[in-house]
């Protein structure tokens, strides 16, 4: 069993702040095969999480009964530009574009209404809008990158949508053409169209495999655009002001000396803690004895984090019937393990917060250039809902920070979904000090908290094979092992004939469906495309080398008051 996934390289930059997502808004008459485009665009790319489709078709506005009685009498204008609910359209594809997560509405053609339910939609760097309208309203227009307008034959887009309605809509022919003749073709020749004058490209209806393969190379290359590298500067640039400041502790137990820095909260040094990191660094520690004592430190790791986090007040009873003034904790507080090596923490949060909710981000290492790839985010609802994750509290989970990237890359997600950075805590058992010079610079607000703060980082080029590989920020990271890589060479180009047979155009495409069109005959052959697979099936023998980054612990003394320092 194979798990593919491209993974989203970071879209934002060294100081945290968000690239802007690549828009494209695709309009035509209506079956004019704006669809049909967006999706072979799509299909073309293998269908890469970061590219999605927004269908302007999920924006109509919600309808009375009395509306909805004549939407089932074909009596009810849904080609007029106020049928769009045009505020709530732009107030998605805004926070899509800015990088945030967004919900969007439901519309069913079948109930002629908005759903209940809302699609939670997060992570994309190009974002296709497709609609009849979506040229049309010039708030709209100031979102788009890119503006395309599909141009076809009105009686083909009248063959179309009596197809398409029939089959996919349930309705009857009758009721299709009344409509047709009543609002849809007004519609088109007072607003559509006329919105072509606003695009940039203008796109066939049918045999258009060309436009779409230049649209699929511009989409490429925006990708490559925002597919950002700088995990080798966080290490450099942290290693270099580590290096120049005095190496003074930065917060011993609540005490600390300035700047940013306040937000770091070291353990006190105490010998039982001493104690516990040297079997955790002892590299001749068991299975057992080291999974026990890892689970011993996320505890007491997980109980001083919580000492940050503000409680209420609690006026309860006592068996004796005597009133008690306590404290009770904020029900607002989540934890987000990063896959895989935050997984201690999770059991170590538990044993503390028995019903705490916890999601997971699996965020891995390139093994190519060492840079972060956000995989998949399982998060809890009270953090994909924008209503209430601006007063959620999150603990960050990880075993260690190396460079700070993929720390920096689960910050980020996180302020996508409207979470505060002061209600950010990361929690870790080791930290480099580059890492919290790259954290720090980025978000100052978020506090850390961590057992042990190591002085250096050094980079390393680690041979392995696919029985010892190790993905990650180090050594630690030791749950990664199961997820091997290998890359897939590209597909062998097509002879000459079989390329003159595929481009030979059929006359029955041009009717049809959407559905239809979307299928692999319309897959544009990409070459030279190189994927990464994950995968737990280890191809025995297959060897490489990974870049990753290595903390160096440095030495321990006693200073002249007995503290301990390390040097």
């Amino acid at each position: 069993m194979v798990m593919a996934s491209h993974g989203r390289a970071p879209w934002y930059g060294p100081d945290g702040k968000n690239v802007e997502a690549y828009v494209i808004g695709i309009a035509g008459g209506s079956a004019s095969g704006k669809t049909s485009v967006a999706r072979a665009i799509l299909s073309a790319l293998n269908y890469i999480p970061t590219v999605l489709i927004l269908s302007q078709d999920a924006f109509y506005c919600a309808h009375t009964p009395e509306e909805i009685e004549l939407a089932f009498n074909n009596d009810l204008d849904l080609d007029h530009p106020n049928s769009i609910d045009t505020p709530l359209f732009v107030k998605c594809l805004l926070d899509l574009k800015q990088g945030k997560a967004t919900e969007i509405p439901v519309y069913s053609f079948v109930h002629h209404q908005r759903m209940p339910e809302k699609k939670y939609i997060y992570g994309a760097s190009v974002i296709i809008v497709e609609g009849i309208m979506a040229l049309q309203a010039p708030e709209l227009r100031a979102l788009y990158d890119l503006k395309v307008f599909v141009n076809c034959d009105s009686d083909l887009m009248l063959a179309r949508r009596i197809k398409r309605d029939v089959k996919e809509r349930g309705r009857d022919v009758d009721g299709i053409l009344d409509q047709y003749l009543r609002f849809v073709k007004n519609s088109y020749d007072n607003f559509v169209q006329p919105s072509s004058r606003y695009a940039d490209i203008i796109v066939p209806g049918s045999s258009n495999q060309l436009a779409i393969e230049l649209l699929v190379t511009h989409v490429k290359r925006q990708l490559d655009t925002r597919s950002l590298r700088f995990r080798r500067m966080l290490a450099e640039a942290g290693e270099e002001r580590s290096k120049a400041r005095s190496r003074a502790s930065t917060l011993v137990d609540g005490q600390t000396d300035s700047g940013s820095e306040d937000n770091v909260v070291l353990l006190e040094q105490t010998n039982q803690l001493l104690g516990i990191m040297t079997i955790l660094r002892d590299r001749t520690t068991d299975r057992g004895e080291f999974i026990f004592h890892a689970d011993r430190l996320s505890t007491i790791v997980v109980e001083k984090a919580l000492t940050l986090i503000p409680c209420e007040p609690k006026t309860i009873r006592t068996p004796l019937g005597i009133d008690y003034q306590g404290l009770a904790r904020d029900d607002r507080l989540v934890g987000i393990s990063i896959l895989r090596s935050g997984g201690p923490f999770s059991h170590g949060l538990r044993r503390v917060i028995r019903d705490v909710p916890i999601g997971a981000m699996l965020i891995q290492s390139d093994p190519r250039t060492g840079e972060p790839l956000l995989l998949k985010s399982d998060l809890p609802a009270s953090i994909k809902s924008r209503d209430t994750s601006g007063e959620v509290k999150v603990l960050l989970l990880d075993s260690q920070m190396g460079t700070g990237a993929a720390a920096m890359m689960a910050i980020r997600v996180l302020l996508d979904h409207g979470i505060k950075p002061l209600n950010i805590i990361f929690l870790t058992y080791i930290i480099t000090e580059p890492a919290i010079h790259s954290v720090h610079r980025a978000f100052p607000e978020v506090k850390i908290v961590t057992a042990s703060i190591d002085p250096e980082l050094s980079e390393m080029h680690i041979p392995y094979n696919s029985d010892s590989l190790s993905l990650g920020e180090g050594p630690i990271s030791a749950g990664e092992a199961d997820f091997a890589t290998r890359t897939i060479p590209s597909t062998p180009s097509m002879g000459e004939e079989e390329v003159k047979e595929k481009q030979k155009p059929d006359p029955r495409d041009a009717l049809k469906t959407e559905a239809e069109l979307s299928s692999n005959k319309f897959k544009v052959q990409v070459k030279e495309t190189e994927k990464l697979k994950f995968s737990r099936v280890h191809n025995r023998g297959e060897s490489g080398e990974k870049r990753a980054w290595v903390i160096s612990p440095g030495k321990l003394a006693l200073d002249e008051d007995g503290m301990i320092t390390r040097f």
